[in-house]
């Protein structure tokens, strides 16, 4: 017997450890087979930023690679059990990469310190007519939105940005999502709340091709990123609610992207 353990208290803690969820609780038992024969790989964008720091652009901290690499390999860990889409292995590309184009969905963080050259605002507005999808997570307020707003100005100065309809399908084609999502940021969430820098309330905007179809995610006053980061972080056990929004909508979005 071990020392200290009785057979009642052994028995006891197996049968708490039987009753735990799991960490993916949220997701289905059996990946979704409508979706075979899709390919998605998460290609992180290293993009050219203006930022108050003074770190280098090799410096690890700078702020396109805020949340890797634990948020890209934990969401596409999730939509391989979730969906029967053949999911790659993250990668990480600058706009003039030449394998650019063999992606069809690309992913910008705290895009508030995007600063767009001439050969990257060509390069973006070609992929993303070309069918192309690009996903913009982790900004918030009205003065990171004003800034975002005039990069994408530079790319497509003849097309609006506007919100998803609230019946749009992206809501409902894996997940139904009852509404847009708010997640919270590690910070904000250990601040007791849910929004940061004036942004309080989230949106799920984009630009539409010519054939409606939508060439932008664009998540504003919400922090996807965190949410897939933070997943596995046992110290946080009240962030799950967050985690389990963070997936939800971001597989929803994937699924979408991938199927229009």
């Amino acid at each position: 017997m071990t020392r200290g353990w009785t057979v009642a208290t052994l028995m006891a803690v197996a049968l708490v450890l039987v009753s735990q969820p799991s960490a993916d609780a949220q997701l289905p038992a059996v990946g979704d087979a409508r979706f075979a024969g899709l390919q998605w790989r998460f290609v992180r964008i290293k993009y050219h930023y203006v930022t108050d720091t003074q770190a280098s652009q090799d410096s690890a901290g700078e702020p396109w690679f805020i949340d890797g690499p634990a948020a890209e390999q934990n969401l596409s860990r999730r939509v391989k059990s979730a969906t029967s889409i053949d999911v790659q292995d993250p990668i990480i590309l600058t706009l003039d990469d030449p394998r650019l184009f063999e992606y069809p969905w690309i992913y910008f963080v705290e895009p508030s310190n995007l600063e767009l050259t001439e050969s990257d605002v060509r390069t973006l507005r070609e992929f993303l007519l070309r069918g192309g999808t690009a996903v913009f997570d982790d900004f918030h307020g009205p003065l990171e939105w004003e800034h975002f707003a005039g990069q994408m100005k530079k790319v497509f100065p003849d097309r609006e940005i506007v919100d998803f309809p609230k019946n749009h399908p992206v809501f409902s084609c894996f997940y139904q999502m009852d509404s847009y999502p708010q997640v919270a940021g590690l910070g904000s969430f250990l601040a007791g709340r849910s929004w940061e820098k004036g942004g309080f309330v989230a949106h799920l905007r984009t630009i539409f091709d010519d054939n409606q179809r939508p060439m932008l995610y664009i998540n504003w006053n919400t922090d996807m990123g965190d949410g897939w980061e933070w997943s596995n972080a046992e110290d946080y056990p009240g962030y799950v609610k967050y985690t389990s929004l963070a997936y939800r909508m971001a597989i929803n979005e994937v699924v979408y992207a991938l199927t229009h």
